[in-house]
């Protein structure tokens, strides 16, 4: 599979998430802004893909991320970090979202496990509801003190 068939278009969405479900693997997903990739997000999407058979990342798009972070965010533009996180084998497919949350993206794909760093509470995570309610489960998996883009950003500043 090429990188760019990894990138799904927002309105394929819900396509892409019943065709998976008649295939019968165990979907994940987890979502974020992704905007400088570190060893943190190595190892979370890792144990993320681990909990499953396709791992499917709801990606902030730039507009997004700047009305989350601020004027100066994202460092990277969506269509770059999109193309960094499809490069990863653990990674199956990227889906580029302008809503403030994944709700409605998380509503279409219906996955079966739902994921988020572990500095989120489980009854924090955009979505459980919809999971919880289909039989899945949330899960918060592990985080690494310290990795985080704001951390980087704050430390070529100092």
């Amino acid at each position: 599979m090429k990188l760019t068939d990894k990138i799904i278009a927002r309105a394929e969405s819900s396509e892409l998430g019943k065709k998976l479900h008649e295939s019968g693997g165990k979907i994940v997903f987890t979502n974020g802004c992704f905007d400088i990739i570190h060893a943190g997000h190595v190892s979370y999407l890792s144990a993320a893909k681990a909990l499953g058979d396709i791992l499917i990342l709801g990606l902030n798009s730039d507009k997004s991320v700047k009305k989350l972070k601020g004027k100066s965010r994202p460092i990277n533009t969506q269509q770059d970090r999109a193309t960094v996180l499809a490069a990863f084998s653990f990674v199956d497919y990227v889906i580029i979202f302008e809503e403030d949350t994944p709700y409605e993206l998380i509503k279409e794909l219906q996955p079966d496990i739902l994921v988020k760093g572990g500095d989120w509470h489980r009854d924090q995570i955009v979505g459980s509801d919809l999971v919880l309610k289909r039989g899945g489960k949330v899960l918060s998996l592990s985080y690494v003190q310290g990795l985080s883009t704001t951390n980087i950003l704050d430390k070529l500043k100092g």
